[in-house]
């Protein structure tokens, strides 16, 4: 059998896997995109009302250090709901990348049973989704550079890059002092991911896996092949066997990968719809994908945005879309927010109106 050949036969066990049927216990998203705004959870009475102006009604909230707790997730709520906006999430540095878990290492379970109940005063709170990501070495970024008319933004070589992620930063060659085999990762996830399905389908919430980034084969001596490539999230996905465990997909992210993801972004975004896995979207461009590539403006990069709205819009995606690592634009955060969010509902008007006119 051929490699192409077993490939396509994995490819096809997802589909019927993840097939809207095999999800009945899991109450489907209302229709249409859920355009979102992301915040510090001391976002002003003043932001939200610039929100608004913006025709946005969704936030996506991010608590500090030590404040995910269900009495902060009900006072965020209030105060959001208070605005007449609501909350698609609550994310919390130490809800995601968290290295014990990753690689096993000594504090493992607590953090285990830490996540278990962030999930669970997520649930309790009506919050239906959350975010986890992967990675055991954080973010891996080079020196900000200039992208257009000189706004600040991130930047990736692999010979200068450093990860970093929650205040600790992690170098090459080995950022944990040895090299990490791909079977021991999936022995790590495997023992995590039992263990969180089932909390996160009692407490009904989503949790949507966000891709590795940059998604390069190994940074620091861990590979990152379970969400740096499509196949690999597949795997994941299977492995879980969990009609709560989805997809964030970073579409930038996914950019930053390009051939070596093994579906360009647009077939990726209807591969994990048509499964009925996709949840969020974090829709950003690149200058190029790797090895060298700047975070840019929505429209300065190498993707055809247009294209992937009217991919997703296509596809019935019906989750939450957010404007990410969004570039400097003048002097506040306002100018570049309000130019990427305006752009995005944009976008999304034109798709519509495509689509209705068939």
């Amino acid at each position: 059998m051929t490699e192409i050949t077993r490939r396509n036969f994995a490819l096809a066990g997802a589909a019927a896997a993840f097939a809207p049927q095999a999800q009945a216990k899991l109450a489907p998203l209302t229709p249409g995109i859920k355009i979102s705004m992301q915040v510090d959870e001391s976002v002003t009475g003043e932001d939200l009302t610039w929100i608004k102006q913006m025709g946005v009604d969704y936030l996506n909230v991010q608590t500090g250090k030590g404040r995910g707790t269900l009495a902060n997730f009900l006072d965020i709520k209030k105060r959001v709901e208070a605005a007449g906006l609501k909350v698609w999430n609550i994310s919390n540095n130490d809800n995601r990348n968290i290295e014990e878990i990753t690689l096993n290492l000594p504090g493992r379970d607590a953090k285990i049973e830490w996540l278990k109940q962030y999930i669970r005063d997520t649930g309790k709170a009506g919050i239906g989704y959350i975010t986890y990501a992967h990675m055991a070495n954080g973010i891996w970024s080079s020196p900000a550079e200039a992208t257009r008319g000189g706004g600040t933004a991130r930047a990736f070589k692999m010979e200068t890059a450093v990860g970093s992620w929650n205040g600790k930063t992690y170098p090459n060659p080995l950022s944990h002092g040895r090299k990490y085999t791909k079977e021991e990762l999936w022995d790590n996830y495997t023992y995590f991911i039992k263990q969180i399905a089932p909390v996160a389908e009692e407490a009904n919430v989503r949790i949507g896996i966000h891709p590795d980034d940059p998604p390069v084969p190994e940074l620091g001596g861990i590979p990152r092949h379970m969400f740096g490539t499509f196949d690999g999230y597949i795997r994941a996905l299977q492995l879980a066997n969990s009609p709560n465990i989805g997809v964030c997909l970073c579409c930038g992210t996914w950019m930053e990968g390009g051939k070596s993801t093994g579906k360009d972004v647009f077939e990726a975004a209807k591969a994990f719809a048509k499964m009925g896995k996709l949840w969020k979207i974090h829709f950003r461009n690149v200058t190029a994908p790797i090895p060298y590539f700047v975070e840019t403006y929505i429209d300065n990069g190498y993707t055809d945005m247009y294209k992937l709205m009217k991919t997703l819009v296509d596809a019935d995606f019906r989750g939450n879309l957010i404007a990410d690592h969004v570039p400097q634009m003048g002097t506040g955060r306002q100018a570049g927010w309000s130019y990427s969010m305006g752009y995005i509902r944009a976008l999304h008007q034109a798709a519509l109106a495509e689509k209705k006119r068939g």
